[in-house]
């Protein structure tokens, strides 16, 4: 079949360039290129005049003619300089390999259509490696739009630019007899309205106009995600038909004494719910993968400690996977709090486990003393064994690779249950997209008692009043985050930088005690800075992102987050989950300039009225877009 041709005979390819086009765009057949998609497009039909240049042109293009040329430097500094005018200035054209190619193409006094990139030098305008063309009539002017393709320097060093990429993908069509197969079936075309395979194709690289050429994009992204979700319910469908998982049979003992004696409060219906959900699953023979979304403070882990227990009942060990290690220490304190007047045995393994210790573990996981591990990315080391594991749960999926996830599987007969928590809820529309394999529970309630965190919008000219009211909470107790979005100055984003805002919040506040923390710092500096918050012994952390995730302070009541026009939706709803975990009101103040853009500001007014993850995570979508879909990006 002809897409499957070999790309070394497309014309202008051979074997040199086929290899280069292997290693560096994973490009082997005819097929391949031809799917090799353009990353955007450039007007052709508009001639530009020398005169009009300025920095902001992304490519011209001029009609003219070189008047001379002249060679500069010497050996691998040596470059060709040829000057082009159209009458109305000069620009230089610059080259720096392929001189002597370009001597023997080009001569003066001729016209010829330049493209390329300007950029000024020595206050001179210049286009390095101009695309030429020679200008003999009307006919010679291009027109409509260029596709564009992304090279790499290795490419561009073999003569593979933008422009000799298209050159052969337009041969590679010409070697194409009749028109190419379809990929869909009829019916899927015509009920979706979508272009032809063949046409879509021929249209993304040679687009006749923008209306083809957005008809050819809409049918080749309906494509990609059709095949992604017809992949998913593949998968979905093969795991329930092959993957027999432990049975949980019985509720028995822990759980109801726990549920008796030691539930720390009553439970809400969507706890109710969701735990008959995980223990159908459990019961049903086959593997669980149960996602489990719940806003910040929703009760996941109780759900999660409740499992654990039906899981003992049955015979089985459990663990919880957590991201970093200040996480895992939150969640085993937690879970000794929960469970310390019963016969529970609960351990801690960590990168920083000492040795001695570690080996006590891993014995006691083997005999099956222990009956519940937590954890960060150590659990999945092979010499972590268990006796039975039979119940994995992980927190904060997206700090977890899927190979990961997998990896927990090998460490009994049958594949383990799996419970993923995220506190980042994921829109109901791309929930089955994103995470098709894992079947979803959503806790969509706060237990009763939990106040609403309050969301206020500041503008950063007005700092008197929010130090003052900084001032006041931590009078009354209360500790504060300040939130920066940068680590390093940025030339380009007038961001306030952490290390400054450390040393004017010190100097803001010289009667308390302020700490920092930033993603720069070793492991066991952030534990150390973080322990004397939950401590108080610090009342102020000024601090980067790295406390987005799951960082439990119940004390602190008041989230400040500077420059908060440079975060996404669902970023500042993750910062602003670190406050209202207490019993007490809980503020996040969003601080911006007053100049914002449309966008920003609706994004202020969402924050500022739902504190609901769902509609925050709808809402985002809206604004940003889905992002990335496939694979083992997440």
């Amino acid at each position: 079949m002809i897409l499957q041709t070999d790309i070394k005979f497309v014309p202008g390819v051979g074997p040199k360039r086929a290899g280069i086009l292997n290693k560096e765009l994973d490009v082997f057949t005819l097929g391949d290129l031809l799917r090799y998609y353009p990353y955007r497009y450039i007007d052709r039909s508009r001639m530009y005049y020398v005169h009009e240049i300025d920095g902001s042109m992304p490519y011209i293009q001029l009609k003219g003619k070189i008047t001379a040329f002249e060679m500069f430097g010497e050996g691998r500094k040596k470059r060709l300089v040829a000057h082009f005018t159209d009458g109305t200035g000069f620009i230089d054209l610059v080259w720096f390999q392929g001189i002597r190619f370009v001597e023997n193409k080009y001569k003066a006094n001729q016209e010829y259509i330049v493209f390329g990139k300007p950029t000024l030098f020595n206050n001179r305008w210049n286009i390095a490696h101009p695309d030429i063309d020679p200008y003999l009539s009307e006919a010679d002017r291009p027109d409509g739009l260029m596709a564009m393709y992304n090279t790499t320097e290795k490419m561009k060093n073999h003569y593979l630019n933008s422009k000799a990429v298209q050159k052969i993908i337009e041969n590679a069509f010409g070697m194409i007899n009749g028109r190419l197969p379809e990929s869909l079936s009829a019916d899927v075309v015509k009920t979706a309205h979508l272009m032809s395979f063949h046409d879509a194709v021929e249209n993304i690289h040679f687009p006749r106009n923008p209306v083809l050429l957005r008809d050819a994009e809409f049918r080749l992204k309906f494509e990609e995600l059709f095949f992604i979700q017809l992949n998913i319910v593949r998968y979905a469908a093969d795991r329930k038909d092959k993957l027999n998982g432990f049975v949980f049979k019985r509720v028995g003992k822990y759980l109801n004494l726990f549920y008796e004696k030691h539930l720390p409060f009553e439970l809400t219906n969507a706890q109710k719910r969701v735990i008959k959900e995980i223990r159908k699953d459990t019961a049903s023979g086959k593997q669980m993968n149960r996602l489990l979304q719940g806003d910040v403070g929703s009760g996941k882990t109780l759900v999660a400690v409740m499992c654990m227990l039906i899981a003992m009942d049955n015979g089985f060990q459990s663990c919880l996977m957590a991201p970093t290690e200040i996480l895992a220490s939150q969640h085993f304190e937690t879970f000794r709090g929960l469970l310390s007047d019963m016969d529970v045995n609960v351990a801690l393994l960590t990168g920083s486990t000492r040795k001695k210790e570690r080996a006590d573990i891993h014995a006691g996981l083997l005999s099956g003393d222990i009956h519940i591990l937590i954890g960060t990315h150590a659990l999945i080391e092979d010499v972590v064994q268990f006796n039975n594991l039979g119940f994995v749960v992980i927190d904060e999926q997206h700090r977890f690779g899927v190979a990961q996830r997998a990896k927990l599987w090998s460490k009994n007969e049958h594949p383990p249950h799996v419970l993923v928590m995220t506190a980042t809820p994921i829109p109901r529309t791309l929930a089955m997209t994103v995470y098709g394999d894992l079947d979803v529970s959503v806790i969509d309630e706060l237990p009763p008692g939990r106040k609403p965190v309050q969301t206020l919008h500041r503008y950063d000219k007005k700092r008197g009043a929010l130090y003052q009211f900084i001032r006041e909470q931590v009078k009354a107790g209360r500790q504060a985050y300040i939130v920066y979005p940068l680590i390093e100055e940025s030339e380009t984003l007038d961001l306030k930088n952490l290390e400054e805002g450390f040393v004017h919040i010190r100097e803001a506040f010289p009667e308390f005690t302020v700490c920092k923390m930033h993603g720069r710092m070793k492991p066991a500096e952030k534990e150390e800075v973080m322990q004397r918050f939950v401590a108080n012994e610090a009342q102020i952390m000024v601090s980067t992102t790295v406390i987005e995730v799951g960082v439990n302070v119940p004390n602190a009541s008041v989230m400040v987050i500077e420059s908060a026009q440079r975060f996404g939706l669902s970023q500042l709803h993750q910062l602003r989950g670190r406050v209202g975990r207490g019993a007490d009101q809980s503020y996040c103040v969003l601080i911006t300039p007053y100049e914002l853009s449309a966008d920003t500001r609706k994004r202020m007014e969402i924050m500022t009225e739902s504190n609901d993850g769902f509609v925050i995570a709808e809402a985002d979508l809206k604004l940003r877009g889905p992002g990335d879909l496939e694979g083992t990006q997440q």
